[in-house]
């Protein structure tokens, strides 16, 4: 193989080993990285990240991380939460250095795998399918993986929307039946196969914000849109009880948490996180506790019965607990960076990626995203590559849909 075929082969695999175990996506990860190292061309890469708006922000990010590294205590955990949080950057950079034909070929990988994982889910809960240990987390709801996998869907199914809306105004009527068709069968894996408040909470926003993206300069149409998507949602809600029952008991975890009492249910666990975290930041608002600090502070602060708790469930609190404000503004402008560079281009490829970066943002909000590489490892992956395409010139999606669809 061609030097120059190396690095598309490697960010294929990846994208074709995103639902796997964390495990694999880490051998993706060394592999891209070392396929980099390997097929030359540093210089024009180097280039291309110097020229790239999100160059200084992760730089600000990483220098600011080291400086608290140097100058705060050291902990247990430190070791840990430092290589998670260069190993953020280092997957934004890599995602970034990739030619056009390397991104396509990485969405590409995405694609094939996750269009595989919907049929095998399918026909897992219908005539029966083997249960595959590398994809337990795709069929059945195990763990923070799942929760991966249920956002990865979740950007596939913001995709097919976002087509749809395309195939739509272009009057391409079957090409946008088939992609919609797509959205309420990931509907159905983040309900009942791997049930997520945040997969469908962000499904919604992200398809609702496509369509602000696509007819921002036409009002009325848009108003008219977002009737229709509202009109759609609150039908889908009201008439799906899984649905009223997973927001419903959400709310009663949070009342039942204000009113003190300490469970280990979803919204109480996050509860005592951001409010014992937020105390930890008001604390040492400047450079934190250190890195690895947060497990420690949370062991003296958090109920004794959420003791084993490494991680705060929101990305931004725990660059704050461990780095002061500075640290978690510097990961929200990487955040906001990349959703504004998405917005600012007015086309489907700008479109795609303002999909995919805002459901990592909420994602990153409710949940360890980014930290916790279960999760993180392949979400951060499959947006920077979408974000990577919206920064190339011209058709950048050419060669990955139906000829039908244009930049």
């Amino acid at each position: 193989m061609q030097r120059s075929h190396i690095v598309r082969a490697a960010a294929m695999f990846w994208g074709l080993t995103v639902f796997m175990p964390v495990g694999v996506t880490y051998v993706s990860f060394l592999l891209l990285m070392v396929a980099l190292l390997v097929a030359g061309g540093w210089r024009e890469r180097a280039l291309r990240l110097r020229g790239n708006p999100m160059w200084w922000p992760v730089m600000a990010y990483v220098v600011w991380t080291l400086a608290v590294l140097a100058l705060e205590p050291h902990y247990p955990e430190t070791g840990s939460n430092l290589f998670h949080g260069l190993r953020i950057a280092a997957t934004i950079l890599m995602a970034l250095a990739l030619t056009r034909d390397e991104a396509i070929w990485a969405v590409r990988g995405f694609w094939i795998i996750g269009l595989v994982n919907i049929v095998m889910i399918a026909l897992y809960y219908s005539v029966g399918f083997p249960m595959l240990e590398p994809w337990r987390g795709v069929l059945i709801l195990l763990g923070n993986k799942s929760i991966s996998n249920a956002l990865l869907f979740t950007i596939m199914a913001a995709t097919a929307a976002v087509y749809g809306l395309e195939a739509l105004a272009g009057h391409r009527r079957w090409q946008a039946i088939a992609a919609f068709a797509l959205v309420p069968a990931v509907m159905a894996i983040i309900t009942f196969s791997l049930p997520s408040r945040t997969s469908m909470l962000a499904l919604l926003l992200a398809i609702m914000a496509a369509c602000v993206h696509q007819w921002r300069r036409q009002l009325k149409v848009l108003a008219l849109v977002l009737m229709g998507c509202g009109v759609i949602a609150a039908g889908v809600l009201w008439n799906s009880p899984v649905v009223q029952q997973k927001f419903a008991v959400g709310i009663q975890e949070i009342e039942a948490a204000q009113a003190g009492e300490i469970s280990e249910a979803s919204w109480v666990v996050r509860y005592y996180m951001y409010r014992d975290t937020t105390r930890m930041m008001i604390d040492r608002p400047f450079a934190g506790w250190g890195i690895g600090g947060w497990t420690e502070q949370w062991h003296l602060r958090g109920p004794k019965l959420l003791d084993y708790k490494n991680m705060p469930h929101n990305d931004f609190l725990w660059m704050g607990a461990q780095s002061g404000f500075p640290g978690a503004l510097s990961l929200l402008v990487i955040m906001g960076v990349a959703v504004w560079i998405a917005w600012r281009r007015d086309d489907f490829a700008g479109r795609q990626a303002f999909v995919a970066t805002l459901v990592m943002l909420i994602a990153t909000s409710v949940n360890s995203a980014l930290r916790d590489a279960q999760i993180g490892l392949a979400l951060l992956w499959v947006a920077m590559v979408y974000l990577r395409l919206a920064q190339a010139p011209g058709d950048s999606w050419r060669g990955l849909l139906p000829s039908g669809v244009r930049s």
